[in-house]
């Protein structure tokens, strides 16, 4: 952790320039008078997240009035941008701080759908995010890209999958959802019954290793990452030789149902189906016969 410098002569010295007394201060910021009297006699220095009001206060840059010696870690980000760790769930939209606070201590890392929204409301960009993550968990991460970086394997089985992803969305004492509640959330964004809870318990346990698309989709949706993620490396592969073969027959009007083809239970992803209708619309924009009935 690299917290800023306090300086309590400077903050004095600067308060009296702005013609403020100890009281207006207080007041401005929100806190007693006896503890800015505290901060400027050096018996105690503020909150990390209370700076950024100090520097607003008196009117400085928060980086020339309080430096900073080093690179900020996740807890220094969050204090730069003013909130307290309690704050931070409203910016994740969780019911408890869990999320951040394990981040902070080096216990969990961030889950990938908390990244982006942290992010934005730290005012930062999601790689400075990360990095300062890296640091909270003892990596000097000097740049975003760094390859030095000691990361943790990634998860590889579905049950890896799932265990990570339940360990990142419900941490500490929160209560993890039934198998059944999971596979009730994935059929309702399918539209229709499609996994049943003994097949989550399977996927979860590592009984059965891999699932359909659409049950890729569902379970990405309700933990709020990328589909992808509960692919295999081979699943994905076959999906885009599968789309790929349905290209085979473009002369005789293929790209007309590549286009129009929907996802079932055990259709093309909408990532893998996205990218197909690209390549069908290049081979088209490349003079391809268009397919019989094609108007455009």
């Amino acid at each position: 952790m690299a917290p800023r410098r306090f300086d309590p002569e400077r903050v004095r010295a600067l308060r009296r320039a702005a013609d403020a007394t100890q009281s207006d201060m207080a007041e401005g910021l929100g806190v007693s008078p006896a503890a800015v009297a505290s901060w400027e006699s050096g018996r105690s220095v503020p909150d990390g997240e209370a700076l950024p009001a100090v520097a607003r206060f008196l009117k400085q840059d928060l980086d020339d009035l309080f430096p900073r010696d080093g690179l900020p870690d996740l807890t220094d980000l969050r204090c730069d941008a003013g909130f307290s760790q309690y704050e931070t769930k409203d910016l994740l939209g969780t019911k408890s701080a869990g999320p951040v606070a394990n981040a902070e201590r080096g216990k969990r890392r961030l889950g990938d759908k908390f990244v982006a929204p942290l992010a934005k409301g730290y005012r930062v960009t999601v790689d400075d995010l990360l990095a300062a993550q890296e640091r909270s968990f003892g990596n000097d991460a000097r740049e975003p890209d760094s390859k030095s970086v000691d990361l943790p394997q990634a998860p590889q089985t579905l049950a890896d999958k799932f265990a990570h992803q339940l360990s990142l969305s419900y941490p500490g004492e929160q209560e993890v959802p039934s198998d059944s509640e999971i596979a009730r959330r994935v059929n309702e964004y399918a539209g229709g019954p499609i996994v049943t809870a003994n097949d989550i318990t399977n996927l979860r346990t590592g009984v059965a290793q891999e699932t359909t698309p659409l049950v890729c989709e569902g379970l990405g949706a309700f933990f709020g990452v990328s589909p992808a993620y509960f692919k295999t490396g081979d699943a994905v592969a076959r999906q885009i030789v599968d789309g790929l073969r349905l290209l085979g027959d473009a002369p005789e009007g293929g790209i007309g149902r590549v286009q129009a083809r929907g996802m079932g239970p055990e259709g093309l992803s909408d990532d893998v189906l996205a990218f197909i209708q690209e390549v069908a619309a290049e081979l088209k924009e490349r003079g391809l016969p268009a397919p019989k009935g094609d108007k455009q």
